[in-house]
């Protein structure tokens, strides 16, 4: 009998019998044969993901990885081990070979997303406020303003440049397995959004869920900081706020 697995957020539905886990979704939006497909490729590149046992429009099933979520509620002698685990994880994900990865998610293909799934067009960019385009409210994008303003604050903010990687898309802590023994990672699930992207689209979405007291209070902004300082960055309040504003948007 399949168990209904309530953990995440990704809309799909997703069960777990045994050792297997399925995914399923009508909705076009949960492209699953892609996120199997990245499954695949990231499998083909000697780095820790799922099986994929069967695939199709719709419906995705894959062998469970062994280990337990980083989102759990661990020993607090552990914690900092397992941020450390996280951030190596992401430097070898980030050294995967770009020219390698067929999967696109670099701006001009992730902001035309954002801009469609806000119904919002394009043209707003060229009407975008200057006090807009200066406001340094790190809680912007939470406030519950309307979405207009929102997008027109992504477009103002938007990088000029990109630092491509082979980026997961949703680094956020539930997303990452680890060995209960060793707090080691095992591999990364709910690849959905894997590709070719700013390596701080990964650090945006890592350091916010590290953060999120609501969600992962065994952490806080020390765990933030030590998974930057392991990665080897100093934040960069620019493009931390600009891709979590982008991740919420799209």
């Amino acid at each position: 009998m399949w168990e209904r697995v309530t953990v995440g957020m990704s809309g799909a539905l997703v069960e777990r019998r045994g050792s297997v886990y399925r995914k399923r979704s009508a909705d076009p939006r949960h492209d699953l044969v892609g996120e199997g497909e990245r499954l695949i490729w990231l499998r083909e590149q000697g780095f820790p993901a799922a099986d994929v046992l069967e695939c199709r429009p719709g419906l995705l099933v894959t062998a469970a990885l062994p280990g337990r979520s980083a989102a759990d509620d661990w020993p607090a002698a552990a914690r900092p081990a397992i941020v450390a685990g996280l951030a190596d994880l992401t430097r070898e994900l980030h050294a995967l070979p770009v020219a390698a990865c067929p999967f696109d998610r670099r701006l001009a293909v992730t902001v035309p997303e954002a801009l469609a799934a806000a119904a919002v067009p394009e043209a707003l960019a060229e009407a975008v406020p200057e006090a807009l385009a200066a406001d340094a409210d790190p809680s912007a994008e939470r406030t519950g303003r309307p979405r207009e303003r929102l997008v027109a604050k992504l477009l103002a903010t938007r990088p000029g440049t990109e630092d491509p990687v082979v980026c997961h898309g949703d680094l956020c802590v539930p997303n990452v397995l680890f060995d209960p023994d060793t707090y080691r990672p095992t591999g990364v699930i709910d690849v959905g959004r894997l590709g070719v992207a700013d390596r701080w689209c990964d650090l945006a979405i890592a350091t916010r869920s590290l953060t999120a007291a609501d969600l992962n209070p065994q952490y806080g902004p020390w765990a933030a900081d030590d998974f930057l300082a392991r990665y080897g960055v100093a934040p960069d309040p620019a493009r931390l706020g600009f891709y979590r504003l982008l991740d919420q948007l799209g």
